[in-house]
């Protein structure tokens, strides 16, 4: 559970059906280069090479490390034009995961996975982290990044008006909410350039 969040913390300007947001492509990284690069540099880390990786709320790229071999890597978004450009995806899903967060797979079938910034857009995340949790490995990382970037009307009431680290906080209480391990905290801030934060957790060994 959720807790010290007011009702309509998950609310949005925009709550129009997802699908329509989404229906055209696009086919951009909504970060810079550096931004990019630790995010890659926390796959490189945390996933396990040769392992089955999950790439939630996935698009066009997974932003994995491209010498790094996985056996599978499956691909979960919104946009089947973006998820079929992907080279990185040896398969994807077109699922809105605000209408339906249950995933589409087995217990403890993931060595890993990622969601790159987009977690500001889950409106029901204690639901998602909770699949995640059921669908990962005991033991197996979920990286979480995001950057001070968003699309405000599809951005949650939470998001918009917390800080940058309070963004860290509310991600860190959606992996409490689902039973993870602790957490920890990496934070790429250049200068004059985009910030990035990730929040990874594990899930626990031992129910």
């Amino acid at each position: 559970m959720l807790t010290n969040l007011p009702p309509q913390a998950f609310a949005r300007r925009d709550e129009s059906p997802d699908q329509e947001f989404y229906r055209f492509e696009r086919l951009v990284t909504h970060i810079d280069a550096g931004a990019v690069a630790a995010v890659t540099q926390l796959y490189r880390q945390f996933l396990p090479a040769g392992g089955a990786v999950l790439d939630l709320m996935s698009s066009w790229v997974s932003h994995l490390p491209a010498e790094v071999p996985y056996t599978r890597v499956a691909g979960l978004g919104m946009n089947a034009r973006e998820l079929a450009q992907n080279p990185r995806l040896t398969e994807h899903l077109v699922q809105d995961l605000n209408a339906q967060p249950h995933l589409p797979y087995g217990d403890a079938e993931f060595d890993g996975a990622g969601i790159c910034v987009s977690v500001q857009y889950l409106t029901r995340p204690a639901d998602v982290f909770a699949e995640l949790a059921r669908v990962l490995r005991p033991g197996a990382p979920l990286v979480v990044t995001f950057s001070n970037r968003c699309f405000p009307d599809k951005a949650v009431y939470a998001w918009q008006v917390l800080d940058d680290n309070g963004h860290v906080a509310l991600v860190q209480q959606y992996f409490a909410a689902a039973n993870f391990g602790p957490t920890e905290v990496f934070a790429h801030r250049p200068k004059g350039g985009d910030p990035l934060y990730g929040v990874v957790g594990r899930v626990p060994t031992n129910p």
